[in-house]
């Protein structure tokens, strides 16, 4: 037997139990369940509106009867093309009493990768805002974009100003209703159907219920099969292990398409149940205001967003006065991060860890914790495996090493999907006999503590030597000078491969690029330190905050 096997972080545990028998077979039973606790209680605050339970029931049952009248069928899937906007969670349980799958769509996605998704997935309803219709949907639903026309039969268009009351000129400066030929409003649909209940409708534990698509940083997007399984073992992990409780509020920060967003926000305020506060879209200075308006008590976010409102002008520590827990996950926190968050805020943040693939987390830092570094590598550990979760570090040749080596993280619960939509043979490199192999570089202490080096396609190779790009950017952390950075290997003709840094300052602050190397030189072994650093405005970041590193790697900078 493995030491993995053995499940050295039972110790760390508490008063939590080894494993978790989930309490409801489906995410829709999952929805029910807090309709009951709670039927008058606030599902959505949206700025200055709100929608009760009864009201999201209503509306989605409205939905599901007319998706079901045009033909909508079991296994059919329907993509949502949203913001974080009320309509997204209508939607999403609106397709679930109709038996259907819900396709999550990044709201940033242009027409090559919208025409990609839409065909992949098969959805033959979509479900857009009335200003990316006009933009990019038109043409790839006509079969105009660039990769040729999708399955989509049904287009229904909605308003980020259905739902709100306040004109925020901050987000919605020229937004206007816009009508557009051959497709249906979605609030109109749901008012010719209001009142009909669709027929009952249950999932067992293996069938899909989510659609989730890889960001495709190494290839195409690959669509995730998150199970109902997936959905309420997950969901009720975060409601028990990190203790998202009924008597609070969830602050929706993370962008609802993404798997942090779809289970940290929309899931488990079903599980608790308890309001979620969305706003639209991450602008940092909107969030905050809605922090002070709603007094949110918990929320789980990348550390980018965290920083970004420690970062405004307008932040005081009583804007997370209301917070019982703050989680982080989808982007590595640094221990210089993790201290000036508390230092700011007097808040512990909490680590999460986990992919697309593990329907959010695999880790997590219990709650009350903190998390430790590692004396060695400086890393902040993402936690520990949650219950009835086995996570291995392996070698090259797939057998586990042991603790304390840096091998590939690897994962085997009930959190893992089934795989990938219509690709056996990227589910049976990835996912083989059911254990998803991260991609993640990292090691597990004695005590079970994970902590993560980098990606694996990230490591750096100078003269034959590792060079993990995270150590180098938690050093670059620990300059008061630096708010962020990314760390790439560039091309070098005596090196082969040689470090280069690209680093944003924290407002006022200046710093040149030789004080930066030097003050890596001072803490770093001569290999590692960075030979050219860049200073830019902002990184370039995916929706859910995590830096691209592949956009830096083509930049030619000068140093």
């Amino acid at each position: 037997m493995s030491v993995y096997d053995e499940r050295p972080w039972l110790g760390l545990y508490g008063d939590l139990p080894a494993d978790l028998a989930p309490e409801h077979p489906d995410g829709l039973s999952l929805f029910r369940s807090g309709l009951a606790a709670d039927p008058d209680g606030v599902a959505l605050h949206y700025f200055d509106g709100s929608m009760t339970r009864r009201e999201l029931d209503e509306s989605s049952d409205a939905l599901a009867s007319a998706l079901l009248a045009r033909g909508f069928g079991a296994g059919d899937r329907l993509a949502v093309y949203l913001q974080n906007v009320p309509q997204f969670v209508v939607c999403m349980v609106a397709t679930w009493k109709a038996g259907g799958v819900m396709v999550s769509i990044n709201p940033m996605s242009r027409s090559r990768e919208l025409t990609y998704l839409l065909a992949d997935s098969g959805a033959t309803v979509l479900v857009c805002l009335e200003s990316l219709y006009d933009e990019v949907a038109r043409d790839v639903v006509a079969g105009q974009g660039d990769s040729g026309g999708s399955e989509v039969g049904l287009v229904l268009t909605t308003s980020p100003l259905d739902h709100q009351t306040r004109d925020d000129e901050r987000l919605f400066a020229g937004v206007e209703r816009r009508r557009h030929e051959g497709t249906t409003d979605l609030a109109e649909l749901i008012d010719e159907h209001r009142g009909q209940v669709p027929p009952p409708v249950s999932f067992a534990p293996d069938d899909v219920a989510f659609l989730t698509y890889t960001s495709g940083t190494t290839g195409v997007p690959k669509g995730a099969m998150n199970t109902h399984g997936n959905v309420v073992f997950t969901a009720q992990t975060y409601r028990d292990w990190a203790r998202f409780e009924a008597g609070g509020s969830m602050l929706g920060i993370a962008p609802l398409f993404h798997i942090t967003g779809l289970i940290g926000h929309v899931a488990v305020s079903f599980a608790a149940p308890m309001p979620l506060v969305l706003a639209y879209r991450f602008e940092t200075d909107v969030v905050l205001d809605a922090m002070l308006e709603h007094r949110p008590a918990y929320t789980i976010g990348a550390i980018t967003a965290l920083n970004a409102l420690l970062g405004s002008p307008r932040f005081t520590k009583d804007h997370f006065s209301s917070f019982a827990t703050v989680y982080s996950g989808g982007a590595a926190i640094s221990p210089t991060a993790e201290r000036r968050f508390r230092e700011a805020t007097g808040l512990q943040v909490h680590n999460a860890y986990g992919l697309t693939e593990t329907t959010s987390p695999m880790t997590l830092t219990p709650r009350g914790t903190a998390s430790p570094v590692d004396p060695t590598s400086g890393a902040l550990s993402v936690g520990v495996p949650i219950w009835s979760t086995v996570v291995r570090i392996q070698g090259e040749d797939g057998e586990d090493l042991p603790l304390g080596e840096v091998g590939e993280i690897v994962a085997d619960g009930p959190q893992v999907v089934a795989g990938y939509w219509r690709k056996p043979e990227e589910t049976a490199a990835n996912l083989p006999g059911g254990a998803l192999k991260s991609g993640d570089v990292g090691f597990m202490d004695t005590d079970g503590w994970i902590y993560i080096v980098d990606r694996k396609k990230d490591m750096i190779n100078a003269s034959g030597y590792k060079v993990w790009p995270r150590e180098v950017e938690d050093v670059l952390a620990e300059h008061d000078a630096v708010r962020e950075s990314a760390v790439v290997g560039v091309a070098d003709e005596k090196r082969g491969e040689t470090v280069k840094a690209f680093v944003s300052l924290v407002p006022g602050a200046e710093v040149t690029p030789e004080e930066l190397i030097a003050h890596c030189k001072e803490r770093m072994a001569a290999y590692k330190y960075p030979r050219s650093v860049v200073v830019i405005d902002e990184l370039p970041k995916t929706v859910t905050g995590k830096i691209l590193r592949r956009e830096l790697r083509e930049q030619p900078g000068e140093a």
